[in-house]
């Protein structure tokens, strides 16, 4: 899958305070280096969950852990048929993880500068130092300059490659195993793959220690979003809300209103399908900051669609429309009639958001006048300001979730339903049940639910049934997009 910009990729390192910095100089006065991460380069922190998954998924492959402790690792999202991540330590991309929905498992793809870091006990090859130059320009290894492979080493896998003198000249795909490759005489081994190459600097450093090193820049942020939320409120007379989530950013953006304008009331659209912890969450902020809280809920409404409908999809959306922007659309009508809501969108979510105006009208919802203040910031802007405000965000991002929303969205990658599942089976469980009997009420095949097939509405195919098909098929009406 091809990567997409939605704005200018901010993140750098400064290798003096071992932590990222979005901007060229670092509060310690040292200048920074770019991190060349692939686009749309919205990095956030990895935290313990993430650090023990990369860690067990490369240990696991390798032999060895990645990521050490007492360092900060960023992860960053790239496009991928399901779920990949970048990992960022040391001011380096190092290597990535990627799920592999058919074997229900992820699998490490190093880049050479995870050596660093690492020394695999597994799953490598030495050549010949005379193939130093041709692997680093991205030759494949032949097998006349292979001197040792791995015995754990099958086709399919990804190895490092070293040099007799242990330099590490590259990494790649084995395309024989080690018995197959001992036997040959010529060919080819393992096929190189050719990165952007980054120095990594490895170097101990805290939260706190980024904090402290993007000091200008989250300055400069809060000043410019606290000026657009005064100004867009002088310009419009209406009543003023925070639309929050339970997620990251609608914290962000509450946290940045109230030094703004002060405390607001929240507004919270409760489809009925959250997480405990988004509950727990909401009531927190409310407690915390002692807000008001104005509520709605399209949770009758949901199952009242699935019922006709069958579940959302990501080619078939209509939950938003059900679920939350018909009875937000209701509840400010009744509680307001009209309202002025700062909402947490940000550009680098995705190509919709990075082209939306920063105050609109939603179509479905005209009664509320939108507004994003952080629509410029990235995932570590917001991060980084959560962390010095002490924001009480939800514990989910600290469980592998990198986006809250509803627990069984048709948009989340098969690694993150399944992660659900581990983590809330109650939840998942609940849900497999309803998909479950809409499957055989549609005669669908068993795989519809197994492998999460009915995230697209084009992946329902039926199985044969003479009686039921004899009156011929009915067209769905698609369903309204958000």
């Amino acid at each position: 899958m091809r990567p997409s910009y939605l704005g200018k990729i901010l993140l750098r390192w400064c290798d003096s305070c071992h932590t990222p910095v979005m901007s060229r100089q670092c509060a310690c006065g040292a200048f920074t280096r770019e991190v060349p991460v692939t686009p749309p380069g919205d990095a956030r922190p990895a935290f313990k969950y993430d650090i023990d998954l990369v860690n067990q998924v490369f240990s696991d492959h390798f032999g060895n852990q990645l990521l050490p402790a007492g360092h900060i690792a960023l992860l960053n999202k790239v496009p991928d048929p399901d779920r990949m991540e970048e990992i960022v330590i040391g001011g380096a991309v190092v290597g990535s993880i990627r799920y592999m929905p058919e074997k229900r498992a992820w699998e490490p793809i190093p880049r050479p500068e995870a050596a660093v870091l690492l020394k695999p006990t597994k799953r490598f090859v030495i050549v010949d130092d005379g193939a130093k130059k041709s692997l680093m320009e991205g030759a494949s290894v032949l097998r006349p300059g292979l001197v040792h492979i791995d015995h754990f080493v099958r086709a399919g896998d990804e190895v490092f490659i070293f040099t007799r003198s242990g330099e590490c000249v590259g990494v790649g795909r084995a395309k024989v195993s080690a018995a197959t490759a001992e036997s040959m005489e010529r060919g080819a081994i393992v096929r190189t793959r050719r990165n952007i190459r980054s120095d990594v600097v490895p170097g101990a450093a805290t939260w706190d220690d980024a904090v402290r090193a993007n000091t200008a820049v989250l300055e400069k942020a809060e000043t410019a979003s606290v000026r657009f939320i005064q100004e867009v409120t002088e310009r419009n007379a209406l009543p003023v809300n925070v639309s929050f989530s339970g997620g990251k950013d609608s914290l962000a953006t509450l946290l940045v209103v109230m030094k703004a304008i002060g405390k607001v009331p929240i507004l919270f659209a409760d489809t009925g399908l959250e997480f405990p912890e988004t509950y727990e969450c909401v009531e927190n902020t409310i407690d915390q900051y002692g807000l008001t809280a104005v509520r709605c809920s399209g949770e009758k409404e949901f199952w009242e669609t699935f019922a006709r409908e069958g579940p959302p999809a990501v080619d078939h959306r209509w939950c938003c429309g059900v679920c939350k922007l018909n009875p937000v659309k209701q509840r400010i009508s009744g509680e307001w009639g009209e309202c002025l809501s700062f909402i947490g969108q940000r550009k680098y979510e995705s190509l919709k958001r990075a082209t939306s105006n920063r105050v609109w009208r939603n179509r479905n919802v005209l009664n509320q006048l939108s507004a994003a203040p952080i629509q410029d910031w990235t995932a570590m802007h917001v991060w980084l300001y959560i962390f010095r405000e002490k924001g009480p965000y939800n514990i989910l991002y600290t469980q592998g979730l990198d986006r809250i929303g509803c627990f069984m969205c048709p948009s989340s990658d098969i690694a993150v339903l399944e992660e659900i599942g581990r983590n809330h089976p109650a939840l998942m469980q609940s849900w497999n049940s309803r998909l479950e009997e809409w499957r055989k009420i549609q005669g669908f095949p068993p795989e519809w639910t197994t492998e999460s097939r009915w995230r697209k509405k084009d992946q329902g195919v039926r199985v044969p049934d003479p009686a039921r098909d004899s009156g011929g098929d009915v067209a769905d009406e698609e369903g309204s997009n958000c």
